[in-house]
């Protein structure tokens, strides 16, 4: 067997073009690459065979001398050995215990999303009436832009070239044994692309920070404590990735008339003896416009009257709440004597009634 020929070489050839020949055939044949491929796996340890021998000199002068070769080591069929088919591959001197611990620190320290933008939060004061109906607010943000001098890449505008650290792959590989490590390149910042000189601008950072107004609109019926989002509006993402977003939180104030529950709105409406005595139609001032509430003869202090759909609108569903009408029996302040007698003879008339329903 030509160990040469197994490799695709002349004889003679020099120990560089074996390696570049090995990582080759290796891309192509290694069990791990053809799993269950038997064909592929005798082949690799021929492969194999061969680089060993011709990179060990001693071997390698029995070989091409005609001297019988003894393995001197078992052969190797699993693991790439260092052998890198994506991007360059580095060997640090780090513990494998380190190793994972600089893995883990540097996703840590990388934004999430693949460099997407930071997202900003800001708050909104608004009333009763705004919330209920909507409304616009312009705001201004302090955000981090893309640098406009140099696009967001951090460098001057010019020749690029390949980064000479990962081979313009944007990521260099950790090699221990048979477990390999995939890294973002120091050197390019995981761009691939190396340029002359830092943006001037931005000092290489790709952003400058800027104050913008932005308008905002709330839409109607938002409750107290809801957000509103504005997509795209965050900080700008590294090396032109995408941007945050900006999270706008509503704080309603609270009326003195109407309090919300859910989407329903109540209110408390007063009304005089004789009006829960015999019934009435009373008006209101609603959120919406005036309207009409009609008071049952006989009704008691505390009972409640449902007018539906006149509440606040649901920001989810779009649907409106109902107003709930409180009715809470009010006395006159003063009473003239023809009312204190009219009074003392409705008791006469009636005072027993009120005890016999306990």
């Amino acid at each position: 067997m030509d160990l040469f020929v197994v490799l695709g070489l002349r004889y003679g050839a020099s120990e560089g073009e074996i390696k570049r020949a090995y990582r080759r055939l290796a891309r192509r044949y290694h069990p791990d690459i053809n799993p269950g491929d038997r064909e592929s796996a005798d082949r690799f340890r021929l492969i194999l065979e061969a680089y060993e021998t011709l990179t060990d000199p001693d071997r390698r002068s029995r070989y091409e001398s005609g001297t019988p070769v003894a393995d001197s080591a078992p052969t190797r069929t699993t693991g790439f050995e260092g052998f890198d088919f994506s991007t360059r591959a580095v060997d640090y001197s780090a513990t494998f215990g380190d190793l994972f611990a600089e893995v883990l620190s540097e996703r840590a320290a990388r934004p999430q999303d693949g460099g997407r933008g930071a997202d900003l939060h800001q708050q909104v004061e608004l009333t009763f009436g705004e919330a209920l109906t909507g409304v616009v607010r312009l705001l201004t943000v302090t955000r981090h832009d893309s640098c406009a001098a140099c696009a967001g890449t951090g460098r001057t505008q010019g020749v690029t070239r390949a980064c000479a650290a990962c081979g313009g792959s944007g990521a260099v590989q950790a090699a221990r044994g048979h477990m390999i490590f995939s890294q973002a390149c120091r050197s390019c910042d995981g761009r691939g692309m190396a340029q002359a000189r830092v943006c001037s601008v931005c000092g290489g950072a790709g952003k400058e920070t800027r104050a913008e107004s932005i308008s905002i609109r709330i839409p109607a019926g938002v409750a107290d404590g809801e957000r509103v989002r504005v997509a795209g509006k965050g900080h700008a993402g590294m090396a032109g990735a995408a941007p945050g977003d900006l999270y706008v939180a509503v704080k309603v104030m609270p009326d003195e008339r109407f309090r919300r529950e859910g989407d329903d709105l109540h209110v408390v409406l007063p009304i005089a003896v004789h009006e829960a005595a015999l019934g009435a139609r009373v008006a209101i001032t609603a959120p919406d416009g005036p309207v009409k509430v009609t008071v049952p003869p006989g009704t008691q202090s505390g009972q409640r009257v449902r007018l539906r759909e006149r509440g606040a609108t649901s920001t989810r569903t779009g649907q409106r709440g109902d107003l709930v009408v409180e009715v809470r029996l009010m006395l006159p302040a003063m009473l003239d004597e023809r009312s204190q007698e009219l009074l003392r003879e409705f008791g006469r008339l009636n005072g027993d009634n009120v005890r016999e329903r306990w």
